[in-house]
């Protein structure tokens, strides 16, 4: 809460005018437990939960401002959160939760007679508690249904930032609010979103600093900042809520695929090497898409910098294939036989081989449909395929 001018001259001045009644006079009868409202809501205060929350020092008229003695009014004014937490209030009314619920403050921070501090672990918005408070409403089926949103908190629960905190316990592992924020949550097609996709690098980079360094260092980084709205991001990659480990074999296979959502022609003529055959037969240990262009600082070619840079092509390769040299990395991982262009000899190397391929098997074809012909006349007119009795 910020303490401006104006909210010490309430609690000096107004709160006084309004406080002829103690909060002990008040829990005289809101401290009953299972007392209603005329609705049926109910209207019951937990007296030491009150007493020892943030709000615990305060008077009841503090926040219930309307009421200036009794027997109040039967229904109240809503309580304007926003006198006391102005910064605050102002982000959530800017955000997107400002437009799917009314209650927003209540819905984050739960009961608010019994709101204490946010390292609290009995708090709804401490660190471990915050994915369930948030799955509260995205984990609800029918909140899903009435925004469009896919199921997030599953996704999350199962990520290495979701067993990271909830498992392990720690408190550093990215939750909904390191990567959303906390009150100004913005969709993230809003520019000032932090989910925004130009926006995802610094967002992640705040943990991941290192990845951050050597994404913009790459040519994706590079495209991104020259202002190519469809230059790769974190999420391309990683995805948003489903991160997994990318140690783990399942992220490994699937990673040249990753890229090839991209990257199409080089990764259809990447299917057609050992590396990819083998790959598709489970074997972890072959290369995929980063082990020749590496993971975040990815450069083009021409880059002298670059992994596969023609003078570093030796080291690169030589990384798995010991014995590597000049002649051994003139091997093409991306040759196309249909580019005649670019590759003359291996386009009509390509062409022999179909057509002999094709011939050599129209011919054996033609044989063995010509042979059963022959076996069904001989049948007929001498009983077997020899002609015998």
């Amino acid at each position: 809460m910020r303490w401006t001018p104006a909210t010490l001259l309430f609690f000096a001045f107004a709160v006084p005018s309004v406080c002829a009644q103690r909060n002990s006079d008040c829990l005289v009868c809101h401290g009953q437990q299972g007392l209603t409202d005329t609705a049926g809501h109910s209207v019951s205060i937990d007296a030491q939960r009150q007493k020892t929350s943030v709000h615990g020092s305060l008077p009841c008229t503090g926040c219930h401002t309307d009421i200036k003695g009794y027997p109040h009014p039967t229904r109240v004014a809503t309580v304007n959160c926003s006198v006391c937490h102005s910064d605050e209030a102002k982000d959530v009314s800017a955000s997107i939760h400002a437009q799917a619920a009314a209650n927003v403050c209540t819905a984050c921070h739960g009961d608010p007679h019994a709101i204490v501090p946010v390292k609290d672990p009995q708090s709804p918005v401490y660190a471990l508690n915050i994915p369930r408070t948030c799955g509260s409403c995205h984990a609800n089926p029918q909140m899903a249904r009435k925004f469009g949103l896919p199921n997030v908190y599953s996704m999350y629960m199962d990520s290495i930032h979701g067993l990271a905190l909830t498992k392990d316990g720690l408190l550093v592992a990215a939750s909904c609010t390191s990567c959303h924020g906390t009150h100004r949550i913005l969709s993230h097609t809003n520019a000032d979103s932090r989910t925004y996709r130009a926006n995802i690098p610094d967002t992640c980079g705040t943990c991941h600093a290192g990845p951050k360094a050597s994404y913009f260092a790459g040519i994706h980084g590079q495209l991104l900042k020259a202002g190519d709205t469809d230059a790769p991001v974190c999420s391309n990659c990683h995805t948003a809520h489903q991160i997994a480990r990318v140690e783990t074999a399942s992220w490994q296979e699937q990673t040249s695929s990753t890229c090839g959502s991209c990257h199409k022609q080089n990764y259809a003529t990447y299917l057609d090497t050992f590396h990819a055959q083998i790959s598709a037969l489970s074997y972890v240990e072959t290369a995929h898409c980063w082990n020749c262009h590496r993971h975040h600082d990815i450069l083009l070619a021409s880059d002298p910098h670059s992994s596969v840079a023609p003078a570093n092509l030796i080291a690169t390769c030589g990384q798995c294939h010991q014995g590597a040299n000049a002649s051994f990395v003139t091997f093409h991982p991306h040759a196309d036989p249909m580019d005649a262009q670019s590759f003359p000899a291996l386009h009509f190397a390509a062409i022999f081989m179909n057509l002999l391929l094709l011939g050599v098997f129209g011919f054996f074809g033609l044989h063995t449909i010509l042979w059963f012909i022959r076996s069904a006349f001989d049948r007929r007119e001498g009983g077997g395929p020899s002609g015998g009795a």
